[in-house]
Formats: structure tokens, C-alpha cells, sequence
């Protein structure tokens, strides 16, 4: 009988494991829709590459102010009702969004879609690693491809249905935000009854001292940070700079973006578990630094090559998140939403920060130095060996434990 129930609570776990990574599969797919629309709004409404930058700028900032707060709180007061109320935020963004007769509700758009997110991440982090089962990295890794998935389908939604028709027709894609506050309730009624394996598991203590806890956390921050403007450069400005070197199509940079996308999410998907297997610092490491000869050399190649390098630099870079959000929850015990917060925020703050700068940078020396510029960013993952041992962390963990 005791068999039987583990089973059942097992499956159980899975189950809301499943869901909410499809939900943060739906609410990356919404919040994926602005990027590639650059073009048609760029088009629509005159803007320069510097507008185009404050507009990521001011989603991906709105869409980090608020998650560590929102994780602070919800470690302290477990709060599944913030998922559907989030969701609802960028269900609200999309639409004026869609209806935007000008540049200014364009911004309010954007800022209400990444409130959404911001409010979405922290909880629905916790809510994956409390259905974890102790597979920590695994649980995390596949939240993460959810988003990663639903990041993957945004230009293909955008070219197959926005491109043909125009900025209204992103409201169509309201069903999206709107299956997923189904999906969310669901899990608010089923997910109370399991055990917070989140935090109970984790003691009170932290395993380090604060000083070595800041250093750690320190590099942690420059990792995200060359990962994050890295990728905002391809997610913002690779369709302009294939359509620019290459003489492609809108519509086939696109496709080439939502390749991109894809090996993001088949990494992040893989990390996950090998980290659980094999020690997250030597994941964090051999992804960031092992993207960088790819990253390299793709301003040399011809179109082709160029697309296979963009495709394996970010299927190799793309391994490192949630080895990193979960080598910093080990490193502070108890505290799993306000890390995933913190690290969320850092995560869409820092892609929105690269997006204005890297915008202005396209304006004044053009769109191929931006890529030139960020092909150096990977190096900084030689800043992996600084890092504490997994087997450091959890000795530590035991003898603080034994005090």
C-alpha cells in the first residue's frame, strides 16, 4: 500500500510538473510575440533601431523589477493564485499591444506584457521544484525548455499568422495567455495537497559564509550577464542582420531565429539533468566558455555556416540557466523563490538592458558590429573556475547541518 501511494504522489508531482511547464511554454510564447514583430512595427510606426531597443529595453526591465519581490514574498506566504493574476497581466499586454494606435501605448504594452512575466517566473519556479522529487536540476530544466519552447514558436506564429496580416492580428494569438489561466487554475486546486519539497527539504541555514556567498553570487551575475546579452543580441537584431549581410527574406531570418530558439530550448532541456548527474559548476562552465569558438567565428561565415554556428552556440549556451538558478538556490537554503526571482530578473533585466544598448550600437556603427561586439561575450565563462565545488557546497551543507 505504501508503494502504491509513493507511486500515486510521484505521479501526481509529474503531472503538475508537466502543466506547469506547458503554461510557461504558453506564457514565453506571448511574451515571444513582441521581438519578432520589430520589423512590421518598425515599418508601421518609423522607428530607429534606437526606438526599437527602448522597446525590449522597457519589457525585459518590467518583466525583472518585480520578480524578486514577488519571490521573497512567496517563499514566506506560498501564493498559487499570483499565476493566473500574472497571466492575466499578459493576456492585457498583448492586447494593447495589438490595438496600439501609436508609439507610447506600444511602450505601455510592452511594460504591462513584461509585468505579466515578471509576476508569473518566481511562483511558478517554486511550484516546478516543489514537484520535483528531489531531481532538482531536472525539474528545473524542464520548466526552462517549456519557456525555451514557447520563446522557440514566437516567430513562427509571428511569420505564419502577424507578418500576412498585420498588428491587429496578434490578437488572435490571446488564446495562448488565455488556455494557460486554465491550465494555471488547474494546478492552483491540485497543487496544495503535495509536500513542499521546495523548502522543507531545505534547511534554514546557508552551507557558506555571506562574504563567499557574495563572491559566488558575484560571478554568477557575470555569467548571466555575458550569457543575457548574448542572446538578447541574437533574440532583438538577428533578423535585422541577416536580412542586412545576407539579403534574405523577413520571413526566412525568421525561421532561422526560431532555429535558434529551438537548440536554446534542446540544451536547456539537456543541462538540466546532466548537472544533476555530473556537478552543476562544470555545466555553467563548459557551457558558457564551450559556445565562445562558435560564437567566434560566425562573423566570417557565409550564410549557411552562419546558421549552423548560431544553431550549436546556442544549443551549447543555452545549458547553463538552470544549472546556475539551481547552484544558487543550494547555496541559500529556503529562499527557492527569491533566487529563481532574482535570477529570472537578472536574466530578463540584463536581455533588456543589452537590447537598448546594443540598439544604439546598431544606429551608430551598424548592424554587423553589433554581432561583432558580442561574439567576445562567451569568454567570460573562464569565470566558472572561480566557483565553489558541488561536493564543497553540499560538505559544507552536512557540517553546518551537524552544528
Amino acid at each position: 500500500m505504501e508503494y502504491h501511494d509513493k507511486q500515486e504522489i510521484a505521479g501526481a508531482k509529474f503531472k503538475i510538473l508537466s502543466v506547469i511547464s506547458l503554461t510557461h511554454c504558453l506564457n514565453d510564447a506571448t511574451q515571444a510575440l513582441l521581438v519578432p514583430s520589430f520589423p512590421l512595427l518598425m515599418r508601421q510606426f518609423s522607428l530607429s533601431f534606437t526606438e526599437l531597443g527602448l522597446l525590449a529595453a522597457t519589457y525585459q526591465i518590467t518583466a525583472s523589477m518585480l520578480q524578486p519581490l514577488v519571490g521573497l514574498w512567496t517563499d514566506k506566504r506560498p501564493m498559487p493564485r499570483l499565476l493566473p493574476i500574472g497571466m492575466f497581466f499578459t493576456l492585457f499586454g498583448l492586447l494593447t499591444i495589438s490595438a496600439a494606435p501609436h508609439y507610447l501605448w506600444l511602450i505601455t504594452g510592452a511594460s504591462v506584457l513584461g509585468m505579466g512575466s515578471s509576476i508569473f517566473h518566481p511562483e511558478s519556479a517554486r511550484v516546478a521544484r516543489k514537484a520535483s522529487g528531489g531531481r532538482f536540476g531536472m525539474a528545473q530544466s524542464m520548466f526552462q525548455v517549456g519557456g525555451n519552447a514557447g520563446q522557440a514558436c514566437g516567430p513562427l506564429l509571428i511569420a505564419a499568422i502577424v507578418m500576412p496580416r498585420g498588428q491587429y492580428s496578434l490578437s488572435w494569438l490571446a488564446v495562448l495567455p488565455l488556455t494557460a489561466m486554465a491550465l494555471l487554475l488547474w494546478i492552483r486546486k491540485n497543487e496544495t495537497g503535495l509536500q513542499n519539497v521546495a523548502n522543507k527539504s531545505a534547511a534554514s541555514f546557508s552551507p557558506m559564509s555571506r562574504r563567499m556567498i557574495f563572491r559566488v553570487f558575484a560571478v554568477l551575475v557575470v555569467l548571466v550577464f555575458s550569457r543575457e546579452f548574448y542572446i538578447a543580441s541574437v533574440n532583438n537584431y538577428l533578423i535585422f542582420y541577416l536580412t542586412h549581410k545576407f539579403g534574405i527574406s523577413v520571413e526566412a531570418a525568421q525561421i532561422r531565429l526560431f532555429l535558434f530558439m529551438f537548440a536554446l530550448a534542446s540544451g536547456t532541456l539537456l543541462g538540466g539533468p546532466l548537472s544533476d548527474l555530473i556537478g552543476r559548476r562544470y555545466i555553467i562552465g563548459f557551457s558558457i566558455l564551450g559556445s565562445a569558438p562558435f560564437a567566434l567565428i560566425i562573423p566570417f561565415l557565409d550564410l549557411a555556416w552562419a546558421t549552423v554556428a548560431f544553431i550549436v552556440t546556442g544549443f551549447v549556451l543555452s545549458s547553463a540557466f538552470s544549472s546556475i538558478v539551481v547552484f544558487a538556490q543550494e547555496l541559500v537554503p529556503g529562499h527557492v523563490g527569491t533566487v529563481a526571482g532574482l535570477f529570472f530578473g537578472l536574466s530578463f533585466g540584463m536581455g533588456g538592458i543589452g537590447a537598448g544598448i546594443l540598439g544604439k550600437t546598431a544606429d551608430i556603427y551598424g548592424i554587423e558590429a553589433v554581432f561583432n561586439i558580442c561574439s567576445f561575450l562567451p569568454l567570460l565563462g573562464f569565470l566558472a573556475v572561480l566557483l565553489p565545488s558541488d561536493r564543497r557546497i553540499q560538505k559544507s551543507g552536512a557540517d553546518t547541518a551537524g552544528e
